[in-house]
């Protein structure tokens, strides 16, 4: 039997989840990764996500990729390629309710090539999280 480090799957490859509950309901929550001043933050600037499975995207960084699934209040699945990455990943945002007035979410990103992407891209989602959190603690004020 062979064993895996750590972030590691045989289908996935490499991976990175991170999630963090926010005094939030779900559809505030929604709405706000799904503006444009959302989706800026956790995708890039000058992308409307596109609800039809299989539109592409570009942000103004460089990065493109298409939409796999968009499921309203729920999940959005897409893929994800940085400019200077010559392999795309999965992208995956899920917001889940918790109680009446909280709201858990979620960003997990798969097929990297490495830990060292790996690590790299923990560094990117916790940064983007605590910007996501950030800007709902701001549309609340």
């Amino acid at each position: 039997m062979t064993s895996r480090q750590t972030g590691h799957t045989r289908d996935a490859g490499w991976q990175i989840g991170v999630s963090k509950t926010v005094g939030h309901p779900l559809e505030v929550v929604w709405d706000f990764l799904t503006s444009d001043a959302g989706t800026a933050v956790w995708l890039g600037h000058g992308v409307r996500l596109r609800h039809e499975k299989g539109l592409q995207y570009e942000t103004t960084e460089g990065t493109t990729g298409e939409t796999r699934s968009f499921h309203r209040e729920e999940r959005i699945r897409l893929t994800w390629q940085p400019r200077d990455w010559d392999h795309e990943t999965i992208v995956q945002v899920t917001v889940t309710p918790e109680g009446n007035h909280k709201t858990v979410i979620r960003f997990h990103q798969e097929r990297l090539v490495s830990s060292d992407e790996r690590e790299q891209q923990r560094t990117h989602w916790r940064a983007v999280m605590a910007a996501v959190v950030a800007g709902l603690d701001h549309e609340d004020s």
